[in-house]
């Protein structure tokens, strides 16, 4: 009996292994094996969004294809629902979440976040003549805002007692206020300075109050070695000057 249970349990120990004495296949030999990095985005100016042909572009997205490129495999840009991000990054649908996320205390817990790469804050839209009215926390408590649901704008919502309608998308919230669903909505500045004002689709919102100050990260699998990969290959970007390209291109503010 006791050989028995002795050699259940040296199975058992193998499962985790590819065979016994071989250590488990890691997430980077994963990815570089399929030849695809899966990126896991949603509409979102200027960090992720479709040109006019209908292709993935934006800071993003150009600086994922960089990478990609420094890792010797392709980029697929997959669509996903931002309440599920984790979901989907735990389940392999994708193998990164690279999507001007902010850098969260659920994200640490839910991801190998990378180092910071980018600069962002949660800042107010509202339509433009009523902006100079609102200049303080305090002044905004009757508002009705849109908020992305699971994002940063609604964790700062919260925290402010704020009246909010979650909605898919940051660009949604945009949408309400444009329709007067919402008094206001709460976006990342990056998102607020691409999307309004003169020579955009929101000519009549403008950004206020700032609430948050915050940076970017890129979310990996719990425990994944493309992480370290990947933030040696952020500061190759940075020394190279092509992150700083990016960052012109698309008006995105580089992380320290």
């Amino acid at each position: 009996m006791k050989k028995f249970l002795a050699l259940i349990l040296a199975g058992v120990m193998c499962l985790g292994v590819t065979s016994c004495g071989k250590k488990a296949e890691s997430d980077l030999a994963y990815v570089t094996e399929k030849g695809t990095l899966v990126v896991g985005v949603t509409e979102y100016e200027p960090m992720d969004y479709r040109d006019e042909n209908g292709e993935w572009t934006g800071f993003d997205a150009e600086f994922a294809e960089e990478i990609a490129k420094l890792m010797g495999v392709s980029v697929e840009f997959v669509e996903i629902d931002w309440d599920n991000k984790f979901l989907e990054l735990d389940s392999k649908s994708i193998d990164c979440i690279w999507n001007g996320m902010t850098i969260t205390d659920e994200v640490k817990l839910n991801t190998n976040c990378s180092a910071p790469y980018a600069k962002n804050e949660q800042v107010i839209v509202m339509k433009k003549d009523a902006v100079d009215n609102y200049k303080d926390e305090e002044s905004i408590k009757e508002l009705k805002f849109a908020v992305e649901s699971g994002s940063a704008a609604e964790g700062a919502a919260k925290d402010l007692g704020l009246n909010i309608v979650a909605v898919k998308a940051q660009s949604d919230a945009l949408m309400e206020v444009q329709a007067g669903s919402t008094d206001a909505c709460i976006i990342d500045i990056t998102m607020a300075d691409s999307m309004t004002g003169e020579g955009t689709n929101y000519a009549d919102l403008a950004k206020g109050l700032s609430l948050t100050k915050e940076e970017y990260g890129i979310g990996f699998r719990k425990g994944s070695d493309i992480k370290d990969a990947v933030d040696g290959y952020i500061d190759e970007l940075k020394a190279n000057g092509k992150l700083g390209e990016l960052s012109e291109k698309y008006g995105v503010s580089l992380a320290d």
